[in-house]
């Protein structure tokens, strides 16, 4: 891993992400939520409204971290841009197949027993698992195998659009300098300034329209803040570094003043904390803990096969003790522990490992495989 993927802050956001997005599934699925809001209504619904939109920490951080591999300097670092895009396909579709293996073979397991919505009511046909194998099952409209997965499927397109348009970006400087003897001078790159547009054409025109939000153009505007924050991070003047705050703050006001989100809003704020906080230091210091390092180094594995636990726990839960807060509130907790453990079993026995086309396709067949098999048996 570089030092940047690695920095304290960023694994210290990524873990308190990440446990607030189970906490979310915990506090909206299963019969364990029910029991809980009874006894504690103001926590269940504060996780049920508010947790979930730490996927917007995930979005920022995931163009943070993008961009420092793509273009550090606002040029794109190397060519080859569909060997890239191939490369991240790779790197998310292996564990995310796994994660999905056991979702199915829990959700079979656990169907007798739990009658909630978090269930599907069948097993997965051929074209709702081929569609999550290829990650289209949004843009095909086929219903979610897990809650979350979502995410994985936006994110390679996001990864992608930005590869793209710095490769674009690239194309368009050489081909202006090589047939006019053009070069592009300004306070930004061309590749900077053609992100900065994208964001703004997201924040002000797809994110409000929530008929976009299978495509990454609805999502760019939180990803793009992500890229402006490791720019205004590493610039290497503190007045460039407040141009890009500039940048990020504007962009931020002028998208709340049209039409105010709370998920931009927290976007925005996480990408100018980074900005703050990675230039201080001092942050790195006080959040160099072991746990949370650790953490967040999982947080990718625990944000795909946390589902799976929470929906056997709750299944165990809701059988055994229906109407007991003790049992609800122990299971919870027990469902968070189990996540974060076969989350890191994942991450040991699969996503840690480098992986190649040949390997991506098999963990895709077997996710295919899976869900027939689970059809045919059922």
């Amino acid at each position: 891993m570089s030092e940047t993927s690695r920095s304290a802050v960023i694994d210290a956001a990524k873990a308190l992400a990440c446990t607030a997005i189970v906490w979310h599934h915990l506090a909206f699925y299963g019969p364990m939520s029910d029991v809980m809001h009874g006894a504690f209504p103001g926590f269940i619904d504060w996780l049920v409204r508010y947790a979930r939109m730490a996927v917007q920490v995930f979005l920022v951080l995931g163009g943070y971290l993008a961009v420092s591999r793509l273009a550090p300097g606002g040029h794109a670092r190397a060519s080859q841009p569909l060997m890239r895009i191939a490369g991240r396909f790779e790197r998310l579709v292996v564990p995310y197949a796994a994660a999905l293996v056991v979702v199915i073979a829990v959700n079979a397991l656990v169907r007798p027993w739990l009658d909630d919505p978090a269930v599907a009511g069948t097993d997965p046909g051929l074209a709702q698992l081929l569609a999550h194998a290829l990650l289209l099952q949004g843009v095909l409209g086929q219903e979610s195998l897990s809650a979350g997965v979502w995410y994985v499927a936006i994110d390679f397109q996001l990864f992608a659009l930005l590869t793209l348009l710095l490769a674009g970006a690239q194309g368009l400087s050489l081909w202006a300098r090589g047939r006019m003897g053009w070069r592009w001078h300004g306070p930004m790159t061309l590749a900077q300034l053609l992100t900065v547009s994208l964001v703004a054409v997201s924040l002000l025109g797809f994110n409000r329209n929530s008929a976009w939000d299978v495509w990454a153009v609805y999502f760019f505007g939180a990803y793009g803040l992500g890229m402006l924050a490791f720019w205004g991070v590493h610039a290497r003047r503190a007045s460039r570094a407040w141009l890009w705050a500039t940048v990020i703050g504007v962009l931020a006001a002028l998208a709340l003043w049209m039409d105010w989100r709370d998920r931009i809003a927290l976007a925005a704020a996480t990408a100018l904390l980074l900005v703050v906080a990675l230039r201080a230091g001092r942050a790195q210091r006080w959040l160099d803990w072991v746990a949370l390092r650790w953490l967040g180094r999982i947080s990718y594995s625990v944000f795909l096969v946390h589902f799976a636990l929470c929906l056997l726990v709750n299944a165990l839960v809701g059988t055994i003790w229906p109407a007991s807060v003790p049992a609800a509130a122990a299971g919870m907790i027990t469902a968070w522990g189990l996540s974060v453990t076969c989350g890191w079993l994942l991450y040991e026995l699969v996503e840690r490992h480098a992986h190649t086309w040949r390997s991506s396709l098999r963990w895709q067949v077997g996710l295919v495989g899976a869900g027939l098999a689970t059809t045919l048996l059922s």
